[in-house]
């Protein structure tokens, strides 16, 4: 990409931003029966696998479809090409599954390093990702994923090509970490093999996600080694922010918030449909109400929806310590990054601690603050974990000041620099040894319903 056309590329989300935003509000459902009245999820043929071969004969990585259009940004096209891919990957439960990512080259590079960018598009409706918002289709939903284009955009001018993952599969598996994880190594695989990507088996790549970005950039690092050890030799480094780790701790965390409570039902009916649970013997009349709301929701539906709504007024009598229902605390430990691998490249690791500026003001025991969704005692715990457990190459920062929101805009450019340093093979700083405390990240126990 020239430098004239990475410019048009970020002042079309500057100018989208500031004249697209209300009418792109009404432009797609978020209720799960306006979701089913539009089928979207099968409206691009793009997007399912309809090969006379069993998915399964597929290695993961291996490209099944293959197409180049305009990269567009809230349904504008702009002049740079895109190649989006369908690749076989693997689920949440081991399974062979489909998923897309996209590969965006940089004029301006030579292919020797790329950036896989996970977005944080956060939704349980697949039509949100970001492949669907490159290809043109506009969304309240979708809004995210064209946003990021304004951090993209100067990896591009930098020579890096990119590659955008639909992180949550064509399911959308909201929070469910390990499928995050393979659809993003899947995804590396997948722009390698791809004829005319110009990645290769010599491309650097560094990883790169805040929030849930940072989920599917630290389940894929901590993954590497065992799922794809090819790719995790290519790897330089892995920079994300506010991290979510522990997600029983996180529902805890909220419980009550002015804001950020309605991800906690989000988060959980992505992770039961990941790992296929069935909550409604469990949900109170108010609880079948809420997550009949979010089935399909994304992060901008549920923000301040619910102000003061708690897990107890979700769940029947007897279940208002979640752990009560086994389901959930085998789930909530799957999905537990303390308790997967000790990643081998290096990383960079930010989070804020300011939740209380975003109407978050939970500190339960042995949890304590966060950022207002995430918790820092539990960042603070992996990153010393992983200290501890052979990898000094931790740099980890914690932003007293600054909420979620607020940290995502200081540790941008502070995680590109990071990454740039990587790539130009300077050796990794170190905080090890310096970080504060942090809380057990030890499974979750069951406990008996009241």
């Amino acid at each position: 990409m020239n430098r004239r056309a990475a410019g048009l590329l970020a002042t079309a989300v500057v100018a989208a931003l500031t004249v697209g935003t209300a009418p792109a509000a009404t432009a797609a459902p978020t209720t799960a029966t306006a979701y089913a009245q539009t089928n979207t999820v099968t409206s691009d043929p793009f997007y399912r696998y309809d090969g006379s071969k069993p998915l399964s004969s597929y290695k993961p990585g291996d490209v099944l479809k293959k197409r180049t259009l305009d990269y567009h940004v809230i349904g504008i096209p702009t002049p740079v090409k895109a190649v989006q891919l369908l690749y076989r990957s693997t689920d949440a439960q081991g399974r062979p599954s489909a998923n897309v990512t996209t590969v965006v080259r940089s004029h301006v590079g030579d292919g020797s390093k790329a950036v896989s960018y996970q977005s944080f598009y956060d939704s349980l409706d697949p039509e949100h990702g970001p492949s669907r918002a490159i290809a043109g289709d506009v969304s309240l939903g979708g809004m995210i994923a064209n946003v990021e284009a304004v951090v993209m955009a100067p990896m591009l001018l930098k020579g890096y090509d990119l590659v955008i993952p639909d992180t949550e599969g064509q399911t959308a598996e909201f929070a469910a970490g390990p499928a995050y994880g393979t659809n993003t190594l899947d995804s590396i695989r997948a722009s390698i093999r791809a004829e005319g990507s110009r990645l290769h088996g010599g491309t650097e790549f560094g990883l790169f996600g805040y929030s849930g970005g940072a989920i599917a950039t630290n389940w894929a690092v901590a993954l590497a080694p065992a799922y794809a050890p090819e790719v995790n030799e290519q790897l330089v480094g892995f920079a994300e922010g506010g991290v979510l780790v522990a997600p029983a701790h996180n529902l805890k965390y909220v419980d009550g918030s002015l804001a950020w409570n309605g991800v906690i039902p989000m988060a959980v009916i992505g992770v039961a449909r990941a790992y296929d649970i069935d909550l409604e013997p469990y949900l109170s009349e108010k609880g079948r109400e809420v997550f009949d709301e979010l089935e399909y929701a994304s992060i901008a539906d549920a923000l301040g929806r619910y102000p003061g709504m708690t897990w107890k007024e979700l769940v029947k009598p007897g279940y208002e310590n979640p752990n009560a229902i086994p389901a959930f605390t085998e789930a909530v430990n799957k999905v537990n990054l303390g308790q997967a691998a000790t990643p081998t490249v290096p990383g960079f690791i930010g989070q804020g601690d300011a939740g209380r500026l975003e109407g978050t003001f939970g500190n339960p025991p042995g949890i304590g603050t966060g950022d207002g969704v995430m918790v820092a005692g539990d960042v603070r715990a992996l990153a010393r974990q992983y200290c501890a457990t052979g990898n000094e190459a931790i740099t980890y920062e914690q932003y007293n000041l600054l909420s979620h929101v607020g940290a995502m805009l200081y540790w941008t450019p502070r995680a590109m620099n990071w990454l740039d340093d990587r790539f130009d093979g300077e050796t990794a700083p170190s905080s090890c040894g310096r970080i504060p405390a942090g809380n057990s990240l030890e499974p979750e126990r069951p406990a008996v319903a009241d």
